[in-house]
């Protein structure tokens, strides 16, 4: 349990500090943080992560983390549509 309250808490930090630098450079953008938070929980996924146990929540975060490259694709695309109209 105490792995997994880590993880929040780890998760939680990142977020207020990719915030904190967002309102420091005076640029708000959803896309850049949703890219900056799925880098934060793919690495926090890893270090949680165990070779000889998988706890249920794992499978959640990875139903999580699947669903956050899904959209990470439609932003990409997203974004080389607008440089190829361009």
């Amino acid at each position: 349990m105490m792995k997994k309250q880590l993880a929040v808490l780890a998760l939680l930090l990142w977020l207020i500090l990719i915030i904190g630098f967002m309102l420091l450079a005076g640029t708000l953008d959803l896309e850049i943080f949703f890219v900056l938070w799925l880098i934060g929980i793919l690495v926090i996924a890893e270090l949680t992560s165990d070779v000889s146990a998988f706890p249920g929540y794992m499978r959640y975060l990875r139903y999580i983390i699947a669903c956050g490259v899904v959209v990470f694709g439609i932003i990409v695309a997203v974004k080389i549509v607008e440089i190829l109209n361009k």
